[in-house]
């Protein structure tokens, strides 16, 4: 049984995607679903079962999990950037992950997690995955520092050895749609684009980026979970590894990309940024990918164009469509 965590999320529902794609159905969903629109994303998949959150740590915890566990992808995590409940991300990001790394090793089970690009802060330290880098990182919101903490614990316990995480770059693609602000900028401008013809972009307070020309790794989630299959079907490959294109690009590139996909000619303007976000802004993430390269990933990221038409055409020009 491969149990899939944040399941009906956003990349963890394209992970089922991708393991129904390939035949496997064995898949016993973790999420917490409340009242969120999230569950849509569970309606087209094939899985055994569903557990709450909090019911399978405690399962875990009592180590009384009913079934047999081959692999734990674990994508559950609050993604918001802007959380200010730091005691919240502390237990949903950290300690949860680890209590479930522990009982993953323990058992000798597959344990894939996910990190984040946001642990590198405002990328004066560099992109680098490797290894000696990650104690001088600043993540510079508490998203990141809690991701960013767990990444530490493991490599202090020397569980990259035993363990796969992913520092996951700028994902965007189709079941991103119950996200709300944390939505990317692809369904935020098509929505933009259909009800007003044109784009709001942020503008830039550094004389080094010129407005629309920051820049980020935009990675396609189709792509994402091509890796993750992998990574499932080569066990002996641990680390924390980036995952993104290895190719940064503007906002003004991704939004032009939407206008093309769409037929239109692009028009954007551009708006000031809430001061709330002004120290918290990257204005340049772009992954170095010679590690996982080097672990003999067959790394094959579709073009900011390909990715972007394929997600407008077949997906939100679709009435946002499902995978």
């Amino acid at each position: 049984m491969i149990v899939v965590t944040g399941g009906a999320g956003f990349i963890g529902s394209a992970v089922v995607w991708k393991l129904n794609l390939e035949g496997v159905d064995d898949i016993v969903i973790v999420d917490n679903l409340g009242t969120s629109v999230k569950w849509k994303n569970l309606v087209n998949r094939r899985f055994v079962d569903y557990l709450d959150r909090n019911d399978f740590l405690e399962l875990i915890l009592d180590d009384k999990v009913p079934f047999e566990v081959e692999a734990i992808v674990h994508m559950g995590a609050c993604s918001s950037t802007t959380e200010k409940d730091a005691d919240y991300l502390m237990e949903n990001n950290y300690h949860y992950t680890a209590r479930l790394a522990q009982w993953a090793v323990e058992k000798n089970i597959h344990f894939i997690y996910a990190s984040s690009a946001a642990t590198y802060g405002d990328g004066s330290k560099g992109f680098s995955d490797n290894d000696g880098v990650s104690a001088e990182l600043r993540p510079i919101n508490m998203y990141g520092y809690s991701k960013q903490l767990f990444d530490l614990w493991a490599l202090r316990n020397e569980l990259e050895k035993k363990i796969t995480g992913i520092k996951f770059f700028n994902v965007f693609g189709p079941n991103e749609y119950h996200k709300g602000d944390m939505r990317s900028i692809i369904h935020k401008s098509f929505g933009q684009i259909r009800e007003t013809g044109k784009v709001k972009l942020f503008k830039s307070y550094r004389s080094d980026f010129r407005d629309g020309e920051q820049k980020r790794d935009f990675v396609y989630v189709k792509d994402c979970v091509e890796v993750i299959w992998w990574l499932l079907e080569n066990r002996d490959v641990t680390g924390i590894f980036n995952l993104g294109t290895g190719r940064a690009r503007t906002w003004n590139d991704l939004t032009r990309a939407v206008f093309a996909a769409m037929g239109m000619e692009p028009r954007i303007e551009y708006i000031e940024m809430p001061e709330s976000i002004r120290q918290q802004y990257q204005y340049f993430t772009e992954a170095k990918m010679d590690k996982l390269r080097s672990a003999g990933c067959p790394l094959h990221t579709s073009s900011l164009e390909d990715a972007v038409s394929d997600y407008v055409v077949n997906y939100l020009g679709k009435g946002e469509r499902y995978l």
